[in-house]
């Protein structure tokens, strides 16, 4: 049996999601300490689906609305050794190499503030992910405006000189 799904995430307003798979129990501690060390303003919240042992949904952050909402989507999800990190006062640009060094982590699937699908696969003995959808899909190619306005906002929010 192998059933393929869409799963859409819930990110609450004015917040990032950053979705990846690791492989230990200590998952949401490390990341946690990952997150607080690198952006000390971030609020946030982690959840990790363990995939042995209880299987349960491990959950740590400093924020109990984006702790809630990490569950909930974590649980959504429900694919073994998943995490669902969900972020405020911060991007992901500010925290992927942090999460990236924690070694516990073994890839990332995306890092986004966009409608988010995650396409699962479900098989007798459980679900993993197979890929994402992060957004919409391209409307055209830029023009000289859109470039003027790319170098802009980089530039306005500090990323560019």
């Amino acid at each position: 049996m192998l059933e393929m799904k869409s799963v859409r995430m819930d990110l609450p307003p004015d917040s990032n999601i950053i979705i990846g798979q690791s492989h230990f129990i200590k998952t949401v501690e490390d990341l946690y300490e990952a997150v607080s060390t690198t952006v000390p303003q971030a609020k946030f919240g982690v959840a990790f689906n363990e995939s042995s042992g209880a299987c349960l949904t491990r959950v740590e952050g400093n924020d109990p609305t984006l702790k809630d909402a990490a569950v909930r989507n974590a649980q959504a999800l429900a694919c073994g050794h998943s995490f669902v990190l969900l972020l405020q006062n911060a991007y992901p640009i500010n925290v992927l190499n942090a999460i990236r060094s924690v070694p516990e982590v073994c890839s990332i699937f995306c890092a986004t503030a966009n409608p988010v699908e995650i396409i699962v696969a479900q098989t007798e003995q459980g679900r993993g992910v197979l890929g994402v959808v992060d957004g919409s899909s391209p409307k055209g190619v830029e023009s000289a405006p859109d470039i003027t306005w790319r170098h802009d906002l980089l530039r306005k929010i500090g990323y560019k000189r």
